[in-house]
């Protein structure tokens, strides 16, 4: 043998070989997730298969048994605490809980959503009015059903929202933010009457959202820097032990916190939050509103306080002058508000800010009432957004709040609910705004953010106004030509205004049935 050759060892006796394993996958963990985008898919072949049928009378049923079938899994398995998908995905006390959230408000909004694709001439524009060549294909297409891709869309919403809020790493919550706005953004850009106004929402949230987005990931790159590890506890292990600049945590942590808060519509980076809401089909601001909130605020808290839990004294500083503005401005812009869409987006952003004090409290009380919170927010504001596509005219919903005058003696059961509503939402007694916003509170305060609960105290007074003035408005003032008739809800919207508004009763009489599980959820695993 040559000594050249001598020299070389033979790959097969040096360099062991290594197998590659799989990851092992909980499915049983994951099916309410997979159920959601299975079900999205399908209705996409159906969406191909079935164009000359009324394919949302077969979509709204598969999307409704699918959010169902996911929701009975997510009971099924709320026991269940274990950490699967090559470590990418948490199924936790706050993961369940949160997914059984996004289901049930889901569930709502889809009800909402139904009703308005099902009728003639609904919210939502078809495609074949989009695609139309002529005036009379357009007129033919704009008075059939709404647009039924809709439905698939909001299933891989709701599966990307489920996905946020159970991502154990920094590179699969980057994923499933993109999962869930994507579809979002087409969502928005949906509204048959004002579809100019639509398309720029859309245009304005998709714009800023990917700027979002690119925050996020420059924040991962940062983090990634810093750790040597996008897993949230082996970012949670440097934070205390690295040698790493810390520089690079600081950035990484504002870079990430930003994206979130994007999505959490709090101040600075709340201005989309009026113009989306505005233009957006109401069912889907409905959606937006409440199920955003939710995997919202859920990723937030995961990240604070399972990967960057140890730096606290970091970062309360700068969250809690995020949650002052948050809710000062939300509600100083309100009492300004003109339009009953905008009135709801600006209140919107001030809750987002009395989340953000239950975030700030780093203790199992902020993490129990914060969840608390998201569930009763959520019923109510899917019961406002269910009144306002019930205040129409010819012209399509009266949005005006000059419109609204007199509405109590037009429709006085529409406008008692109504009232009772935006009562929730300034935190009277006996509702579920005054128990959401004293859980959050007591938590601020035992936390030591006493100066945060102070601030929220002060907005809310402020915040009051607009909401009395829209009270006031309805009962108080004579119907005028321009007050329009209110349209007798359906079925759909029917059952989703009960559900939102018993529930915003419940929650407020009887606390005891969310809260304790809400206590029983509070706790991450790492």
């Amino acid at each position: 043998m040559s000594p050249v050759l001598a020299l070389v060892p033979l790959a097969e006796e040096s360099v062991p070989a290594e197998t590659f394993q799989l990851p092992q996958i909980d499915y049983a963990a994951l099916a309410p997730m997979l159920i959601l985008f299975g079900v999205a898919c399908v209705g996409i072949l159906v969406e191909a298969a079935f164009r000359r049928f009324p394919r949302a009378r077969i979509q709204l049923p598969l999307a409704l048994l699918g959010a169902l079938a996911a929701l009975v899994v997510v009971i099924m398995t709320a026991g269940k605490r274990t950490i699967t998908a090559g470590g990418a995905i948490t199924i936790d006390g706050p993961a369940l809980f949160l997914q059984g959230s996004i289901l049930v408000l889901g569930i709502v909004a889809l009800l909402l959503i139904g009703e308005r694709t099902l009728e003639r001439g609904g919210a939502f524009v078809a495609q074949a009015a989009v695609t139309a060549n002529t005036e009379a294909d357009r007129s033919q297409a704009a008075t059939s059903e709404g647009a039924s891709e809709v439905f698939p869309l909001s299933m891989f919403a709701l599966g990307g929202m489920m996905l946020f809020s159970t991502a154990n790493d920094l590179l699969t919550m980057f994923v499933a933010l993109e999962v869930f706005s994507l579809p979002l953004y087409l969502l928005c850009a949906l509204a048959r009457r004002r579809r100019l106004l639509s398309q720029e929402a859309a245009l304005k949230y998709f714009l800023l959202g990917s700027f979002a987005s690119a925050f996020f990931l420059f924040g991962v790159a940062m983090i990634y820097g810093f750790a040597g590890r996008v897993d949230f506890s082996g970012i949670d292990q440097a934070v205390v032990g690295s040698a790493a600049s810390p520089l690079l945590l600081y950035i990484g942590l504002a870079l990430l916190v930003i994206g979130l808060l994007f999505k959490a519509a709090a101040v600075p980076f709340h201005v989309w939050t009026p113009d989306v809401y505005q233009g957006a089909p109401t069912p889907i601001t409905a959606l937006m509103a409440a199920c955003t909130k939710v995997a919202a605020f859920g990723g937030l808290l995961r990240v604070l306080y399972v990967a960057f839990g140890r730096s606290q004294w970091d970062f309360q500083p700068v969250i809690g002058t995020v949650a002052v503005l948050t809710m000062i401005v939300g509600a100083v812009l309100a009492v300004t508000q003109t339009d009953i869409k905008r009135l709801l987006a600006y209140s919107s952003i001030a809750n987002a800010g009395y989340l953000l004090i239950g975030v700030v409290a780093l203790n199992k009380e902020g993490l129990s009432s914060s969840l608390f919170y998201l569930v009763a927010y959520g019923f109510t504001v899917l019961a406002a957004f269910g009144v306002v596509t019930l205040v129409r005219d010819a012209d399509g919903e009266a949005t005006h709040l000059s419109r609204w005058a007199g509405l109590g003696r037009r429709s006085p059961l529409l406008a008692g609910v109504f009232t009772f509503i935006l009562l929730a939402f300034a935190g009277i007694p006996l509702t579920s705004g005054f128990t959401a916003k004293f859980g959050v509170f007591a938590a601020g305060v035992e936390g030591g953010q006493t100066w945060l609960v102070i601030a929220g105290v002060v907005s809310s007074a402020i915040l009051a106004f607009p909401y009395l003035r829209v009270v006031v408005l309805m009962w108080l003032s004579e119907p005028s030509e321009s007050t329009p008739a209110v349209s007798i809800p359906g079925a759909l919207t029917s059952a989703a205004l009960m559900i939102g508004t018993v529930a915003t009763l419940v929650l407020g009489v009887v606390p005891t049935v969310l809260l304790p599980i809400a206590t029983r959820a509070a706790e991450f695993i790492r």
